[in-house]
């Protein structure tokens, strides 16, 4: 075997390398599987919660099997989603913090990008900047994608006639608020800490983005609707996630996500709240 020049660093062995691989593979696997059973975790949590709290309040046996159980009114069944997408928001924020603490330890607040980070980053009054035009630009995406997929997007959407007042600013709280701050805690917060160990800025970037397209993928049948949604939600995803690596910090994540939500929201009811 020739001698080593001094200084050199010694050829990495094959098994070095093959150990090396599966380990960054399970990183990988890891940061796939922590946010979806958040999420997983998080809506069966809800869902137990509401159907049990619902039934009790209407005087049912949550035991009562299904083919016994009273026929509930459309309305007790659209305010009980609401309740349960405003609940599941809650507890998956709750369920990263508690991640982010054990984790951590006293460093969680910064590992989610709630505090000043240590290292200088771009300046916030660029996301100013950013949030007056972003409409324009999320929403001719949206409707482009849509209508190549030959989609319906922004015609005819109505509110649910079941929603009452309260049950109503709940849903738009879950639309504008509560789903932008769980949403970016999870993916710009919690994942992007555990990607950012082992990617470099454009993977860790990538990957979140990648994840937050596929926690909204539909269950719709078809590929045209299973992929609408991801497709339509790619540059915000992207976009957030810059923004997240750029300021070192998690709230214009949340204002960006509530931003575009809004918006997005007043183009698809503007027209029928005007009638």
């Amino acid at each position: 075997m020739p001698p080593v020049a001094a200084g050199a660093r010694p050829p990495r062995l094959p098994h070095t390398r093959i150990s090396a691989g599966f380990f960054w593979l399970g990183r990988v696997l890891l940061l796939i599987a922590v946010p979806l059973s958040i999420l997983l975790l998080a809506s069966g949590l809800a869902l137990v919660i509401v159907r049990v709290g619902g039934d009790l309040r209407l005087g049912i046996d949550p035991l009562t099997s299904a083919a016994a159980r009273p026929r509930l009114p459309l309305a007790e069944i659209a305010g009980r989603g609401v309740v349960m997408d405003a609940l599941r928001q809650v507890l998956m924020a709750l369920l990263v913090i508690g991640l982010a603490a054990w984790a951590g330890g006293g460093e969680w607040r910064r590992r989610l990008g709630l505090t000043r980070p240590a290292e200088p980053r771009a300046p916030m009054r660029r996301l100013w900047l950013l949030l007056p035009l972003w409409p324009l630009i999320h929403i001719a995406w949206v409707t482009t994608t849509a209508a190549a997929l030959h989609m319906n997007f922004g015609n005819g959407v109505r509110l649910s006639p079941f929603l009452g007042p309260a049950t109503l600013w709940l849903w738009f709280a879950f639309v504008v608020l509560l789903a932008p701050v769980a949403e970016e805690l999870l993916l710009r917060g919690e994942t992007f800490a555990r990607a950012s160990a082992f990617l470099g800025p454009a993977g860790t970037i990538v990957a979140t983005a990648l994840l937050f397209c596929l926690a909204h993928m539909s269950i719709d049948p078809g590929a045209k609707g299973a992929l609408a949604r991801p497709l339509t939600l790619l540059p915000l995803a992207i976009t957030l996630g810059w923004l997240r690596w750029r300021t070192g910090r998690l709230w214009p994540c949340i204002l960006l996500h509530g931003w575009s939500n809004f918006c997005l929201l007043a183009y698809q009811l503007g027209p029928s709240l005007l009638r």
